[in-house]
């Protein structure tokens, strides 16, 4: 059987050290061994066994549950002060059968994978790897695990894939302690798996595309993620160039998406009438103090896999993920004037060296990211019309009102389908802003102040905005939720009460969905009800 080993807490933080936050106990759940129980698929339904134990466990005590799994998010999204889980240790993967793929399904066989929550982006590409297939996009570097990146909506700033929940076509959830409470989720118009396969893990089938959409940005609290099947692709590589190019051909760019049309090219990466290609990704770099005429981007071409090619790592490891520098935090605390200094020694560490290339995998391109002390991360969507104005307006503030030790980055990323994805434009502009954690002083505003007049100043300039939901934000601002997703937040809520029992509701809760308004249970017509649990039972 699995066994859970429950340890009494009194703090649990982020991995970039965004807390502490308090904690009563933590929960680890470790899998039967092969030897015991060589099937897969018995190993996996004995931990669903255990995991509504632990539900029953916690709403006997009245106590919250939540999972996690690799602390990536720099928000409190994970937290939960009751009890938390940790998911790493549930990383079975399933083998799906051309037997097990529906009959009005529009996937390839080959493409569809069934992992569990706590299997991490670089254990699944590693898995795919072995099948020749690679994931479509994954986040900035591989060590989130699946239920966690699809859960906040990790975005892999690819033009025409989307984000991480943008592959995923079926999810395994479990909303409660009872028999009937392990549910396989997809959407009705794209099934993925027969009703055979959900009777293989012992859930019930719900196929309907708003409760489909509204849990797959679920923010931990539709149920407990056990495992998602997952749409993959071929292998394939990605031709890396950075570039120094004018910072108005970057911005039009930013604004526009037209390569075809524009003065940048790359040599190699021009179509017959010598026009620029469209890439598989675009990046742009900006250090707000500095008055620099040209940006350093980095701009990404998919290209079928080969092989030999280059190693890349010796590169990879070296330039896109290199520490941040704890020392001059200190030095940024003590003399905020030395800021834009500090900026500049930052911009050095993190920047990729200019005329760099590489090709690799996608796996070998976002690989590990090694740095695990205190940090900070902004990340605010706009829709690309609207990318040079809020970067200037953002930029401005931190000179303005800081100094912030954190410099910027644009990247862009397809609309998602997932009813709460703050990718919610045709092409989202995620500007970020990422850096080191500092102390309020009397010259220095606090994080959360400097935050607060980020959302400030896009409203009071009348720019439509979302927030990662994974990143540091004033999430107490008023009406916040209200002001970026309007409707489609009525709708989650509305999905969400009509999946769970409104004792599972608050059991899945925690204070960040109180916070932002979107743990209250939603009154309905009970005509609208009833339709609305109608439709997907």
């Amino acid at each position: 059987m699995a066994n859970t080993t429950t340890y009494q807490k009194t703090e649990w933080d982020t991995l970039h050290k965004n807390g502490p936050y308090p904690l009563r106990f933590l929960q680890v759940t470790e899998l039967e061994g092969k030897a015991n129980m060589p099937s897969s698929i018995d190993r996996y339904n004995d931990a669903a066994k255990e995991i509504q134990r632990l539900i029953k466990e916690a709403k006997d005590n009245n106590h919250g549950f939540r999972a996690y799994g690799s602390r990536w998010s720099m928000s409190s999204i994970a937290h939960q002060k009751d009890r938390m889980h940790f998911n790493s240790f549930m990383n079975i993967d399933l083998t799906v059968t051309p037997s097990d793929v529906h009959v009005d399904s529009s996937y390839d066989h080959s493409n569809l994978f069934f992992f569990e929550c706590g299997n991490t982006i670089k254990e699944i590409s590693q898995a795919l790897g072995a099948h020749g297939k690679s994931l479509k996009t994954t986040g900035a570097s591989n060590g989130q695990t699946i239920a966690g990146c699809i859960s906040t909506g990790v975005h892999g700033s690819a033009l025409d894939i989307g984000s991480v929940q943008d592959y995923v076509v079926g999810l395994n959830l479990i909303i409660g302690p009872n028999s009937d409470d392990i549910v396989y989720l997809e959407r009705h118009t794209k099934p993925a798996l027969d009703d055979g396969f959900a009777q293989k893990i012992q859930a019930r089938v719900i196929r309907n595309d708003g409760l489909f959409n509204a849990a797959l940005v679920g923010l931990g609290s539709f149920g407990f993620i056990h495992g998602v099947t997952i749409e993959a692709e071929d292998r394939f590589l990605l031709k890396r160039y950075v570039r120094k190019i004018d910072k108005n051909t970057a911005l039009k760019l930013a604004e526009t998406m037209d390569f075809e049309n524009s003065d940048f090219t790359i040599d190699g990466e021009t179509d017959a009438n010598g026009n620029g290609k469209r890439p598989y990704h675009y990046k742009i770099f900006i250090n707000q103090y500095v008055n620099d005429p040209e940006y350093v981007i980095e701009v990404m071409y998919k290209k079928p896999y080969t092989t030999p090619y280059p190693d890349p790592f010796n590169t990879i490891e070296k330039s896109i993920y290199r520490d941040l520098i704890y020392l001059l935090i200190k030095i940024s605390e003590k003399f905020p004037k030395s800021i834009p200094w500090f900026i500049k020694q930052l911009e050095k560490q993190i920047l990729p060296e200019v005329n760099e290339e590489t090709i690799g995998t996608l796996y070998e391109t976002f690989w590990d990211a090694p740095y695990q002390g205190p940090a900070f991360a902004c990340s605010f969507g706009v829709s690309i019309e609207n990318s040079s104005k809020a970067l200037k307006l953002l930029a401005d503030l931190t000179k303005n009102e800081g100094p912030i030790p954190g410099i910027f980055a644009m990247r862009f990323v397809k609309k998602s389908e997932a009813t709460m994805a703050f990718t919610k434009f045709p092409i989202t502009c995620m500007i970020e802003i990422d850096g080191v954690l500092w102390k309020k002083t009397r010259k220095l505003m606090s994080l959360k102040e400097f935050s607060h007049r980020m959302i400030e100043v896009l409203q009071s300039n009348n720019i439509p905005f979302t927030i990662h939901w994974g990143k540091n934000a004033d999430w107490s601002y008023p009406n916040l939720i209200s002001h970026m997703y309007g409707e489609n937040a009525v709708s989650w809520k509305e999905y969400r009460n009509a999946l769970l029992s409104d004792e599972m509701a608050a059991l899945f809760s925690n204070e960040f969905l109180r916070t932002i308004a979107l743990s209250d249970v939603v009154t309905l017509p009970i005509e609208k009800e009833e339709e609305l649990i109608a439709s997907i039972t």
